[in-house]
């Protein structure tokens, strides 16, 4: 393998993982400064707000610098390694994706100076993620205009303030989805802002301001400079909203930083309470019947039918009857689309953090392949080993919270989905049955749901038929 000297060094960059994720932190590098890498080798192993995954670097040779320490967090698009490969390595004529220059001579690429033979090239290993290859740019990402090339000039200036060129697709410096959301609700190009926190990075209080400034002044160009002014304000002590003699500097507390699972928690809450008019509704029910089902099955021999798989297989008939709810709503097109399979998510808390599985055409499966499916979920899950695909496009989520010995529970709908199923704990309580007072295993169910999808009376029948299959399994014999 040559040396660095005996041919070209390319920079390897954190490539865009998918399903909206903008960041990963480095939880350990496999390989060290000096290793020989063959092409689709992992070099690190990151944790992103949804998994832990190894990253494999798309070419071959010779490790010459790593970029971050271990419990680093860094933006997508940010460098990773840098191998020097040999001169005449078909893997060194692969470009960089979402670099958009050449390592070797720092100098922008052009599409039209691709030539065929690179673009097949270019296709690569394919395998820079698990489901995520290099073969296609993410479409996110969006090149640089010739125009604003050209405005920027040989002085690099952008926003009155002196930078680099901008590479020509490289990542906008922004890392939380809600600032590029209300960014692009307002027609605001985060490209002509500069952010005015650490590293440039571009905070909500950047767009808010450059909106403010702009509808102050009628124009985009007033929103580009606000984005300067910004930066200039928040560098002065005397405009920082955190001053050693403000009433936060005086109180105790320690700061932790919403980062990871935790971050993404909390921003998919917030979007979710922030955009889906969401009601609940519940109803207790006798689950005896339920649980005596449970104990036949796992008697006659088999494998074990869990109760979450019995739950699940109710939500998935239930559902069939009340399509209205296995559904999301296009905010844009400004309609409601019903879906035709059912990918089922389930709540699990694991020590990262609250994470939703999706166990994928539950609607096609049985007890079994349920439970099984469920029990790989959910140890991929303790493990920290989920997909990114595990853990996306599900149409409907089960919450059985009762593991945590509560009754009820009023949940978050996860966003985009339309409704979501809480079964609380089964506990003996006193109940009428067959006109008699008698102890029997009782259980909470509650369902919210999107009010946009459909009215009470539809979530009121999908809640009634849910409660009426647990409490008498046989109900579900019409369906099976």
């Amino acid at each position: 393998m040559a040396h660095a000297s005996d041919g070209r060094s390319l920079e390897f960059k954190l490539p865009d993982l998918g399903e909206g994720l903008t960041e990963a932190e480095i939880v350990r590098w496999l390989v060290e400064v000096g290793d020989v890498v063959a092409v689709d080798q992992p070099v690190v192993e990151v944790e992103t707000a949804k998994a832990m995954v190894e990253v494999p670097c798309p070419y071959g040779g010779v490790v010459t610098a790593r970029f971050g320490e271990e419990g680093t967090e860094l933006p997508v698009g940010a460098p990773l390694v840098t191998v020097a490969v040999a001169v005449g390595d078909a893997a060194a004529d692969v470009p960089v994706r979402g670099s958009g220059t050449s390592a070797a001579t720092g100098t922008a690429e052009s599409p039209a100076a691709e030539t065929p033979a690179a673009e097949r090239r270019a296709e690569g290993s394919g395998n820079v993620l698990v489901g995520y290859g290099t073969s296609e740019a993410p479409a996110r990402r969006r090149r640089v205009r010739a125009d604003r090339q050209a405005a920027t000039g040989a002085s690099g200036r952008a926003n009155g303030r002196v930078r680099g060129a901008e590479p020509v697709d490289g990542p906008v410096p922004v890392i939380s989805p809600l600032v590029r959301r209300l960014a692009r609700q307002h027609d605001l190009d985060l490209r002509e802002l500069t952010g005015s926190g650490p590293d440039g990075l571009i905070l909500r209080a950047d767009v808010e301001y450059a909106l403010r400034a702009a509808a102050a002044q009628g124009g985009r160009t007033a929103a580009q400079e606000a984005g300067t002014r910004r930066t200039q304000d928040a560098a002065s002590p005397a405009s920082s909203a955190y001053s050693p003699g403000s009433a936060d500097s005086r109180a105790d507390g320690t700061r932790v930083p919403l980062k990871g699972v935790r971050g993404a928690v909390a921003d998919k809450l917030s979007r979710s309470r922030r955009e889906i008019p969401d009601a609940t509704c519940w109803v207790d029910a006798d689950a005896t019947e339920l649980m005596r089902a449970r104990t036949a099955m796992n008697a006659s021999g088999g494998p074990r039918i869990s109760l979450v798989a019995l739950l699940a297989r109710i939500c998935t008939a239930a559902l069939a009857r009340f399509p209205e709810l296995n559904a999301t709503v296009d905010t844009e097109a400004r309609e409601i689309v019903r879906l035709d399979r059912v990918h089922l998510g389930f709540a699990a808390q694991t020590d990262r953090g609250l994470v939703v599985p999706v166990v994928r055409d539950a609607h096609a499966r049985d007890a079994e392949s349920l439970t099984a499916e469920f029990a790989r979920l959910t140890d991929a899950a303790r493990a920290g080993r989920l997909t990114p695909g595990e853990l996306t496009g599900g149409t409907f989520t089960l919450n059985n919270y009762g593991v945590f010995g509560v009754d009820g529970s009023t949940p978050i709908i996860n966003h985009p989905e339309a409704a979501m199923l809480g079964v609380g704990r089964i506990v003996p309580k006193p109940w009428v049955h067959e006109g008699e007072l008698a102890v029997r295993q009782v259980v909470q169910l509650s369902l919210t749901f999107d009010h946009r999808v459909c009215d009470g009376g539809t979530a009121g029948g999908f809640l009634r038929y849910v409660a009426d299959c647990v409490e008498q399994p046989a109900v579900l014999l019409r369906t099976l």
